[in-house]
């Protein structure tokens, strides 16, 4: 047995370097009906700091996906950074904004609500970023995440709340926006403002927004490679709508480590992520993407699975997948996307609570290994694609 294992490693490292390439007669009608249903990501900014946020996250870079700006204010949105932008409510605020009034917001996206629906039929994950606080985001969001969910989205919004220095009125907009939010999402991931204090408070203020919105930006992007780069154990647009599709307060987390303990440490970092609202205990439904280069183990691989599991609810649904990229010897990525988890701010919101409840720091999760965990990296119920089933007067800090 051990000459078997010996042969068969000394063969497998050969291979590697030489992976012989054939082309069969279907690879062009394969990739003719690859490019046919290719899944149709859309990230959506709505309002000021949605706007900001996507304007942003083009700095950053990201390949596969239609960034879309949308504002009640036009001179706001013709400085914005996107694929497209819509312009909403034309008639009522004249491209003038929304006046910081959500009910203007969410009137605006109604006016509108054709030319939302015609531009969002197709689309199959739908990423929605705003601030909630203000006029635009936190009323217009609700309506075209209702939009999205009607033409066949998979729908995850990603928002801010106000700093707690913005006052109570800003907070208790915004807790009402969150609740409005939170019952037409698929997942809903929150951020809070007050959380960028203990990162970067000295910094300048562009400066602390950018590091806020990267530590997002790279967790949506991870996201998307997800979706559209294939992997030694492939984690697909069906798995992550599995996952998502009604899946309510969420954690979307990124972590990275090339230290000597690098698959905990890559972990430690993905789960002390300071911008973090919710906690992953009990949470309900997880993926778990692993980016490494060749070198990375399969120990290591098993410590970041059942040290994330060991966090999770027993009967979790957890989906795992593995990518090896050359650039990253030496290192591991961890992508973290856990649906179902205890947010005492969406729980508050829902519950019609108008304040945001005082929470202490989150720890992170205490580091031990799952007993039994529900792993399964491909056996899931497979979920359509939406293209296979259809053819078959103040702007807060909060919106910078």
């Amino acid at each position: 047995m051990k000459s078997m294992v010996k042969t068969a490693v000394k063969r497998v490292g050969e291979e590697l370097r030489e992976v012989p390439q054939k082309v069969s007669p279907e690879d062009s009608s394969l990739k003719e009906f690859l490019e046919r249903v290719k899944a149709r990501i859309v990230i959506m900014g709505v309002g000021g700091g949605g706007s900001n946020s996507v304007s942003r996250l083009n700095a950053i870079g990201i390949d596969g996906v239609e960034t879309v700006a949308v504002n009640t204010d036009a001179q706001h949105l013709l400085i914005s950074v996107a694929d497209r932008k819509i312009l909403i409510g034309r008639e009522l605020c004249g491209g003038n904004g929304s006046g910081g009034d959500p009910h203007i917001g969410e009137e605006a996206a109604r006016e509108s609500a054709e030319e939302l629906e015609e531009f969002l039929r197709g689309c199959d994950l739908l990423f929605l970023m705003a601030g909630l606080g203000g006029g635009t985001g936190t009323g217009a969001s609700p309506v075209i995440a209702e939009i999205g969910r009607r033409v066949g989205a998979a729908v995850v919004s990603i928002v801010t709340l106000p700093f707690t220095a913005e006052g109570v009125k800003k907070r208790e907009i915004a807790m009402r926006g969150l609740s409005k939010l939170a019952s037409v999402s698929d997942t809903l991931v929150v951020v809070n403002n007050d959380r960028i204090l203990d990162i970067a408070k000295e910094l300048p203020l562009q400066q602390a927004f950018f590091i806020s919105d990267e530590i997002m930006a790279r967790a949506v992007k991870g996201v998307v490679e997800l979706v559209i780069k294939p992997g030694l154990v492939n984690v697909d647009l069906a798995d992550l709508r599995n996952v998502i599709e009604n899946g309510g307060p969420a954690v979307l987390t990124f972590g990275e480590s090339d230290g000597e303990n690098r698959a905990m440490e890559a972990v430690e970092d993905a789960l002390g992520n300071p911008l973090l609202d919710a906690d992953i205990s009990g949470g309900k439904a997880c993926i778990i993407n692993i980016t490494s280069g060749p070198d990375f183990s399969l120990e290591e691989v098993q410590q970041i699975v059942e040290t994330i599991v060991s966090s999770l609810d027993p009967t979790a649904n957890v989906i795992w997948g593995a990518r090896i990229d050359e650039s990253l010897k030496g290192s591991v990525q961890v992508l973290l996307i856990v649906t179902g988890v205890t947010s005492p701010t969406v729980e508050a919101a829902l519950q019609g609570e108008l304040r945001e409840p005082v929470l202490e720091k989150l720890t992170k999760p205490k580091m031990e290994r799952a007993t039994k965990p529900q792993v399964r990296a491909v056996d899931r119920k497979t979920v359509p694609l939406m293209r296979e089933v259809g053819e078959r007067s103040d702007l807060g800090i909060d919106e910078l």
